[in-house]
């Protein structure tokens, strides 16, 4: 039995939209006609979801949160001792967004036709990536799928968390910014020139600060499209470039050598491997499967390849811990611990205790970065705030001291 999506007119003509189960299309529009409506279109939610997929690719996968709560309640469901196929039921009636609706329902059809989850999970793979796969996978194989699925939840959470706890502390800076920015466009572009040339008018020379203003007023009002278009161009140029993956590489080992912006790269993409390769390796998952997994999450092309080449020598027999530290790109502090864990045969727990003390650091760092962000672009904006009112207000004083 399958789910299908379905576009009906009732009998007044009304257009409605759902979802039923059913063997074939032929059965479900046979429903359909017993419930007075007209049946227009009957698509499998599989194939609706690839159809949707190929045209807005913007919407390839669904937000962590909503991951997150899927996996969650999820979780609970089956903890509870509800067969599979009702948790998925359950979760879908649950759901108030159709799209996740109809992914849960084309999942469900999977497992009630004999398919593990894992494997109704690879009908979706832009939706559920590797990590998540491959663990679900683990967690049905060992017979643990409640505990697997509520470490997959928390995993998803504690992303989710981060992704959310950065870009609120953004808000603020970049709302300030933005608004510094247009109040001084806006007094280049209209007040500078009215109150400047009084000025001008008079014949006297003007001090050097003040030139320079007139000019760049005059430079944003007649060439603004011009310097749009720039933008524009050095916009794309920069993304055309970084589509090439020899450049991005290069772009990604510069960011490395920058003082701040490499360590929290370096930190961020420590914190999301160690954590992903810990839930993996926890989970009961093969060291080198984890590993591959794990290189996947990792966004920094350098530091992906290192792990890549990691698992080459694991493969040969080499440490991970050893392996890890050959490209000189992970933290000491995480390498000391995956060896210790290694030795100890404690892996498992201290691949926790390096992704903890990663995600406590790099929280510690950006929220340090962020508080120090704020004063700095405050001042800064003053400062051209103050250039502005001295390069009008040097002319007055000049006149004064004519006068005078």
């Amino acid at each position: 039995m399958g789910a299908y999506q379905y576009v009906a007119l009732d009998e007044v003509g009304k257009e409605c939209k759902g979802i039923l189960e059913g063997e074939t299309p032929r059965a479900v529009r046979q429903t359909l006609r017993e419930r007075k409506l007209f049946p227009v279109e009957v698509v499998e939610t599989r194939i609706k979801e690839n159809i949707t997929r190929r045209k807005f690719v913007v919407r390839k996968s669904i937000s962590a949160l909503d991951l997150a709560l899927f996996t969650r309640q999820l979780a609970t469901l089956v903890r509870a001792g509800l067969p599979l196929d009702e948790a998925l039921q359950a979760v879908s009636e649950h759901s108030e967004k159709v799209r996740i609706k109809n992914i849960v329902l084309g999942v469900r059809a999977k497992v009630l036709s004999g398919h593990t989850l894992a494997a109704s999970l690879d009908d979706f793979r832009k939706i559920f990536p590797a990590v998540y796969r491959a663990t679900v996978a683990a967690g049905e194989q060992s017979g643990r799928l409640d505990t697997i699925l509520d470490r997959l939840a928390e995993y998803t959470e504690s992303r989710h968390s981060l992704r959310q706890k950065i870009n609120h502390a953004l808000i603020y800076p970049v709302v300030l910014t933005s608004l510094s920015l247009a109040i001084i466009v806006l007094m280049l572009v209209y007040v500078v020139p009215k109150v400047v040339g009084v000025f001008q008018t008079s014949g006297q020379s003007l001090p050097m600060l003040t030139r320079s203003l007139i000019w760049f007023s005059d430079f944003l009002q007649h060439w603004w499209l011009g310097i749009l278009g720039a933008l524009g161009i050095l916009v794309f140029t920069i993304r055309r470039s970084l589509a090439n993956e020899g450049t991005k590489k290069r772009a990604h080992r510069w960011i490395l050598k920058i003082p701040v912006l490499g360590k929290v790269s370096r930190g961020l993409n420590t914190a999301r491997f160690t954590r992903t390769f810990s839930i993996l390796n926890s989970s009961g998952v093969p060291v080198l499967e984890s590993l591959r997994i794990s290189a996947s999450v990792v966004s920094n092309l350098p530091m992906r390849d290192a792990v890549e080449e990691a698992a080459m020598r694991v493969r040969e027999g080499s440490a991970i811990g050893h392996a890890l530290n050959k490209s000189g790109v992970f933290p000491a502090m995480s390498i000391h611990l995956i060896s210790s864990g290694e030795v100890s045969g404690e892996l498992d727990s201290m691949l926790e205790k390096a992704a903890t003390h990663q995600e406590k650091e790099m929280d510690s760092t950006l929220t340090t970065m962020l508080n120090l962000l704020e004063p700095i672009l405050i001042i800064f904006m003053g400062l051209i705030v103050l250039v502005i009112v001295m390069a009008v207000l040097l002319p007055i004083f000049q006149i004064n001291q004519l006068i005078l």
